[in-house]
C-alpha cells in the first residue's frame, strides 16, 4: 500500500511586483528527498522572477529525525546577498534552521508561509503553492536591515536625536544636553569618540525583510570623555 506523502502548503506574496514574480510557480510540485531549491536561476525547482534574488537563494531540506517516522524539514540560506528571515530569526549564508508546523519566511521582499502536513512516506513530498493577493506577515521587524552593503550616512547633529518607534533609543531617564563645543579634558585636548553598535558577533550588517539598509539615529552616538 502506498504511503501518503508529506505536504508543504506554501503561500507566497510580494508587495510590488504582482503576479510577474510568480509567473512560473506551479500549483503542485512533487519532489524527492533531495533539497528543493528556491531562486531565480533556471536550475531552481521553485523559480521566482525577482532581480533581488540569487540564482539559488534558499533551500528546503527534508530529513528524518533519529527515531522518527516522518519527514522533517529545515530551511537553509544559500545567498550571500542578504538574509532570510524564518520565524523572526535571521539566517545568513549557509545557516539553517529546522521548520515547525507553521513557518513564516521573508526574503528579498517576498513573504512565504509554509504549513507542514506530515505523511508517512520517506521517499518524496509534495508542495502545493498559492499566490496571495494580500500580505501574509503583517508586522515584520522594521528595525533591521536586509543588505550587507554599507550605505554612507551623515552623523546626526548633537542634541538632535529623536527616538524612533521600533528602534533602540536612548535609555530613559533625565535628559542630558550635549554641548556642541565640549570642554577640553584636563591636561589635554578635546576627545570625541564615535561609537557604532555592532550588529552581531560576526560584525556584519544586520538584516531585514525590507530589502534595504536602515539606520537608527541611536546607532551613532557621541561620547564625551
Amino acid at each position: 500500500m502506498e504511503r501518503p506523502l508529506t505536504v508543504l502548503r506554501m503561500s507566497l506574496y510580494h508587495p510590488t511586483q504582482g503576479s510577474a514574480v510568480f509567473a512560473t510557480v506551479p500549483q503542485r510540485l512533487q519532489h524527492d528527498t533531495s533539497p528543493l531549491l528556491v531562486g531565480r536561476g533556471l536550475g531552481s525547482h521553485l523559480q521566482l522572477h525577482l532581480p533581488g534574488l540569487s540564482r539559488q537563494h534558499l533551500s528546503l531540506e527534508p530529513y528524518r529525525e533519529q527515531g522518527g517516522a516522518l519527514l522533517a524539514f529545515s530551511l537553509k540560506a544559500l545567498s550571500r546577498r542578504g538574509c532570510v528571515w524564518v520565524n523572526g530569526l535571521a539566517l545568513r549564508f549557509l545557516e539553517q534552521v529546522p521548520l515547525g508546523t507553521v513557518n513564516r519566511v521573508i526574503f528579498a521582499g517576498i513573504q512565504m508561509v509554509v504549513h507542514v502536513e506530515g505523511g508517512t512516506s520517506l521517499e518524496a513530498f509534495v508542495c502545493c503553492f498559492h499566490v496571495s493577493p494580500s500580505p501574509l506577515i503583517c508586522r515584520p521587524q522594521a528595525e533591521e536591515t536586509d543588505e550587507w552593503e554599507d550605505i554612507p550616512e551623515e552623523p546626526p547633529a548633537p542634541g538632535s536625536e529623536q527616538p524612533v518607534p521600533g528602534h533602540v533609543g536612548f535609555p530613559h531617564g533625565p535628559s542630558q544636553a550635549v554641548d556642541s563645543s565640549p570642554e577640553p579634558r584636563p591636561g589635554g585636548g578635546t576627545e570625541i569618540q564615535l561609537q557604532r553598535e555592532a550588529a552581531d558577533s560576526g560584525g556584519g550588517a544586520p538584516c531585514s525583510p525590507h530589502g534595504h539598509r536602515e539606520h537608527s539615529m541611536a546607532e551613532t552616538g557621541l561620547e564625551l570623555s
